[in-house]
């Protein structure tokens, strides 16, 4: 592992712990924890969460893909965002996938992947609405999480990403959260970012960056006509915030459906993934616009 990964892990785990520091579940939330959905490593759970109010009934689903730098996270640094969103009707499926460097890419594709197929699979036993599936992803989750649904509609590019979604299934809807979609080899220059990434891109990948590799990081290039809708969002203070445009200039160039939002605010900064400070309305706001997003499309 390299010096990135390590430093990224504890500053990540450190900011966390502050953010969520006296959180507890809301009481109109009924969860179930630490489901298995694969055997190959116990970091391989999930959690469901589901309204209290709509106990019997079959809901639509958004499926969580977590950030943190491809490196970091699990479900239990999610479970109070995702639980801000079952609280708008949805039941939420919050898991945690195999982290490189000890899991080298695609293996948290392949988990990503996994789940959906677990949703799927399982839409009886959990009330799960089939036909509305929805998804989140922030920073690197909304990376993974662009390249799965350009996948679910391109099986050459599900092919060369070592996956096989459902046949026919596309997600109903995306959210994709300051994120990046637009990946090529970084060069180490003295910047600290890009130096950065460069680090966790030696640490992801199996051969530490080829050409091949990078072709299959930048899911902005295969996108297609067939791409579900999307809610893009950044933020003033996000490091990634220029990543968003040329995914949605992209998205409407292709008549996909996009709605775009650019968050700011006069008493604060909003940083890279605000949305997940439950203490910020502004997080509550933008966790609306998106659960509203997704309503639309049910």
């Amino acid at each position: 592992m390299s010096t990135t990964s390590d430093t990224v892990r504890r500053l990540f785990k450190e900011g966390d712990d502050i953010r969520d520091a006296g959180l507890t579940t809301p009481d109109d939330i009924v969860r179930i924890d630490n489901i298995h959905y694969a055997e190959e490593d116990p970091s391989q759970i999930l959690d469901v969460y589901r309204p209290r109010d709509a106990e019997g009934e079959r809901i639509p689903v958004i499926v969580s893909v977590h950030g943190g730098g491809w490196v970091y996270g699990d479900k239990d640094r999610y479970q109070w965002y995702c639980m801000s969103l079952a609280q708008h009707g949805f039941a939420v499926v919050n898991f945690t996938y195999r982290l490189a460097p000890e899991h080298k890419f695609p293996a948290g594709m392949q988990d990503t992947n996994t789940v959906f197929d677990w949703v799927l699979r399982h839409t009886n036993e959990f009330g799960f609405d089939r036909d509305h599936v929805f998804a989140v992803g922030d920073s690197a989750g909304a990376h993974m999480l662009a390249m799965y649904a350009a996948a679910c509609t391109d099986a050459a590019y599900a092919a060369e990403l070592d996956i096989c979604p459902s046949e026919g299934f596309v997600p109903a809807g995306v959210a994709l959260n300051c994120g990046t979609y637009r990946i090529s080899a970084a060069k180490k220059t003295g910047d600290a970012m890009l130096d950065m990434l460069a680090n966790l891109m030696e640490d992801l990948l199996p051969n530490g960056g080829t050409v091949e590799e990078f072709k299959l990081l930048s899911p902005i290039e295969r996108i297609n006509a067939d791409f579900p809708p999307a809610f893009v969002m950044t933020a003033e203070g996000d490091f990634l915030r220029t990543e968003a445009l040329p995914l949605v200039h992209k998205l409407d160039d292709l008549g996909i459906e996009v709605c775009y939002h650019y968050y700011k605010s006069p008493e604060r900064e909003l940083g890279h993934v605000f949305h997940c400070n439950m203490r910020l309305e502004e997080a509550s706001q933008c966790n609306a616009d998106e659960c509203a997003f997704f309503w639309a499309h049910v």
